[in-house]
This record gives C-alpha cells, structure tokens and sequence, in this order.
C-alpha cells in the first residue's frame, strides 16, 4: 500500500442528537469536539438519527400507506383479499 493517503481509522463515538445515546465505533471521521465515554476520552460525532431513534429500529414505524397500495392494486385487477 502506498503511504500517507489513507484516512487514520480510530475509535470515534457517535451520538444521537435526539435521544441522546452514545457508542462506540471505528471510523475514519474526525471531529473538533471530544467526549469521555467510559473513562476515556474520544472524539464525537453527532448524528441525527441512529438505530435509536429510527422508527424501523423502534418498532413505531407505519405501513398504513402499502396497505392503501395493495388495496388499489386488488381492487383494480379484481383480486380478492385471501
């Protein structure tokens, strides 16, 4: 590999702007703003949703919009509901 263009890969901690979690992952981000995440410190990268606060993740998401599409679909083609 050649040297000196490749990104520093280290442990960053991420953050939930809206609920507030953090954790830990590797990445190649950096970021002014550091944090002490279990007794050491880390640089922190605030993102705006997270498998936290994402509805598909929270189990609060709706599907009631593919429901009304399989329904037109049905109705048009003569379909039955089984």
């Amino acid at each position: 590999m050649k040297q000196g263009i490749h990104p520093e890969y280290r442990q960053v901690v991420f953050m939930d702007s809206s609920t507030g979690k953090k954790f830990l992952a590797g990445s190649t981000m950096n970021s002014k703003e550091t944090t002490d995440y279990e007794g050491t410190e880390y640089p922190l990268i605030r993102v705006e949703i997270s498998s936290d606060s994402h509805p598909f993740y929270t189990g609060k998401q709706k599907f009631a919009q593919a429901d009304g599409r399989i329904d037109r679909f049905n109705k048009k083609y003569g379909l039955q509901n089984k």
